[in-house]
């Protein structure tokens, strides 16, 4: 590709309303998931917002966000290696590279100060939506909000013993 090629194609990429995004709203839409989109009140400005259950969703491309990328630069010369849904380009390798680390440092501080301010997070992966997995994966989202939804507002209060209670606690008469 000519760089003006790469250029109209890079710029034409969405970040809100992506295809995968979509497949989640549609679906959890139609199995009665309430949700806001894009919240600019919270950090990372979240796909979808569900508040009833606390928790933000995030539908992440694979490649814009790394998703089993290894970006080690820590134990010496750059060690990196592509995951089988994400592969980083050779072409301006170094460019890519730092942007994506730069998208997966932001993602986990995102997420960790949503986690401070009490919301659960949920990633789904572009990959996990590819139609063999796709109902599977809206499934165990559905069942994962269910359960953050039972863990979060069952009452669990530590049973007080009243007086009467401690005197039945004899099975006989002495």
């Amino acid at each position: 590709m000519t760089p003006e090629q790469r250029h109209r194609n890079m710029a034409a990429i969405r970040s809100k309303d992506t295809k995968p995004e979509m497949v989640v709203r549609r679906w959890l839409w139609a199995h009665g998931f309430r949700y806001r989109l894009n919240s600019p009140r919270l950090p990372g400005h979240p796909d979808l917002v569900l508040r009833k259950y606390r928790t933000c969703v995030f539908v992440n491309g694979c490649f814009w966000h790394g998703h089993g990328v290894s970006l080690d630069m820590e134990h010496g010369p750059l060690n990196i290696e592509n995951s089988a849904c994400c592969k980083i380009p050779k072409t301006n390798r170094e460019f890519w590279v730092k942007k994506i680390r730069r998208n997966m440092e932001r993602d986990r501080e995102e997420q960790q100060r949503l986690a401070e301010m009490g919301w659960h997070c949920i990633t789904v992966w572009e990959c996990e939506l590819t139609p063999k997995k796709r109902e599977e994966t809206l499934r165990s989202l559905a069942f994962t909000l269910n359960k953050i939804f039972l863990d979060d507002h069952c009452v669990r209060r530590p049973y007080e013993r009243m007086e009467e209670e401690t005197a039945l606690d004899r099975a006989a008469e002495e």
